[in-house]
């Protein structure tokens, strides 16, 4: 079972991956309530397995048609585009699979050897520690909105506030119900995620229809020995620096594709020609291997500490939540074969891209050309259907669409919906901590615990630290598209 589940995630992933508009927060989110009719692991194992089947997705409609499926796909179509113009799109596409291939096995190295031991540090946590580490991660999510940080911790403090609709834990009172009973059980984490990455994505995605203009061919799939040669260098180079980036809170997939490519073009053999336009196997190699590294290491803070890297990882903190599992220490002593039959499946599943996705190139492509008129419908039915199946009423419906048209305005008004989304899914927790806390003693404790202390100043410094680095990013971001 965990194996069709791992061959039919990676096929659904690469399916939603490839369709221009809709990235791997957008599968994840259009596929998420068919993992909760799962096992815990099995439908741990099928997010994973959409998630990095969008990721490899991506790259593919960004090498053959432009058009990148993500934003980590840029570099995929400032250098793959060039060769696919060449009659080189095969070779492209080989190696990007096998680079992804790469840096996803270095990186559940680090998931496999790395996690247990930080999960024991974990074990020393009380409510100070996780309240202050729920306040890290809420402030590494929100400082994805770089420069506009402000932004983004106004957003996560908005998600606070909508989680405080219905009970309130450890007591059971009723708040901001309004005398309505739909609202005495809250917002539903599901109908809401479906709204704001999946029924959102599609309705921005509808006024911004992209055309293609140039339409390349595949050619030969197998690479030259020398370009197998400059493909495994990179790629090797990708997935150390993507595995290492993948660990720290905040820092998504994209962001190890942009710095992986920026080192190419400091140390790659053919760094001359890197960003020319003329089309190299390296600027593809590293970036791609980087971008898989960076999602699958990403599972390390979220199973060992329960912190989300990125709106797709909290989507897999909903679901775990939603199974009544805590990520954290627990994940590797009192589900220790849950955390087991994950790795493993993630092996398989990269094993699975490598063979699945090279024969299908040339379907992609093609559902990747379907208009959006015809898409966009069936991709919302989806998601209703999925928002209604969990718990079987009008009103999850109504929410998903609510929070769809929220997300939406968020993104046309540039409001960053991941720390939205977490400050939604981690406003109950975060308050029973807090509560804790201040029944224990005084707060003025939480600066007199060295765990807690570090991880209050961790949050100030982050927060300083990704308006800096964003500066940065939107200066290279907006290089490549020129």
């Amino acid at each position: 079972m965990n194996l069709l589940v791992a061959f039919l995630g990676c096929g659904l992933g690469t399916l939603v991956g490839v369709l221009p508009g809709l990235g791997p927060t957008s599968a994840v989110a259009l596929l998420f309530p068919i993992s909760l009719w799962l096992p815990p692991a099995t439908g741990l194992i099928a997010l994973g397995a959409i998630y990095y089947g969008a990721m490899y997705g991506g790259s593919t409609t960004a090498i053959l048609l432009n058009i990148p499926g993500e934003i980590s796909s840029i570099p995929a179509c400032i250098e793959g585009f060039p060769l696919t113009k060449k009659g080189r799109a095969g070779p492209a596409l080989v190696i990007c699979a096998v680079v992804s291939f790469m840096g996803g096995i270095l990186a559940l190295l680090g998931l496999a050897f790395f996690a247990p031991p930080l999960a024991n540090i974990a074990l020393t946590f009380g409510p100070h520690e996780y309240f202050a580490l729920m306040v890290f991660s809420l402030t590494c999510v929100a400082g994805l909105s770089g420069k506009l940080i402000m932004r983004g911790l106004a957003v996560a403090c908005l998600g606070l506030f909508i989680s405080l609709v219905g009970s309130e834990p450890g007591i059971g009172v009723f708040r901001l119900t309004f005398g309505l009973n739909v609202l005495l059980r809250g917002f539903d984490v599901i109908s809401a995620a479906v709204g704001l990455f999946g029924i959102a994505e599609v309705l921005v995605g509808i006024s911004e229809e992209k055309k293609v203009i140039v339409r390349g061919k595949i050619g030969k799939l197998m690479p030259s020995p020398r370009e197998w040669s400059l493909a495994v260098k990179a790629g090797f180079r990708g997935s150390l620096l993507g595995t290492m980036l993948g660990l720290l809170p905040g820092v998504v997939p994209s962001i190890a594709s942009f710095i992986s490519y920026s080192l190419e073009k400091k140390f790659a053999k053919e760094r001359a020609t890197i960003g020319t336009g003329a089309g190299t196997i390296e600027g593809i190699a590293g970036p791609e291997a980087a971008n898989n590294a960076a999602a699958v290491s990403g599972f390390i803070p979220l199973m060992a500490l329960g912190i989300p890297t990125g709106p797709v990882l909290a989507l897999v903190l909903a679901a775990l939540l939603v199974h009544g599992i805590v990520p954290g220490p627990l994940m590797f002593t009192t589900y220790r074969t849950l955390a087991a039959t994950v790795i493993a499946s993630f092996f398989i599943g990269n094993l699975i891209l490598v063979i699945l996705n090279v024969p299908l190139v040339g379907i992609w492509v093609r559902l990747a050309m379907i208009p959006y008129n015809i898409l966009a419908p069936i991709i919302i039915g989806l998601c209703l259907l999925g928002a209604y199946c969990i718990r079987n009423t009008t009103f999850d419906l109504w929410v998903a669409v609510g929070f769809g048209f929220l997300g939406c305005i968020m993104k046309r008004h540039n409001l960053p919906t991941a720390p939205f989304f977490l400050g939604f899914i981690l406003g109950d927790p975060l308050e029973l901590h807090f509560r804790q806390v201040a029944a224990i003693g005084p707060l003025v404790t939480l600066i007199q615990r060295p765990i807690s202390l570090a991880l209050l100043v961790a949050s100030a410094i982050l927060a300083v630290a990704f308006t800096i680095f964003k500066e940065r990013d939107n200066a290279v971001v907006s290089s490549f598209k020129e």
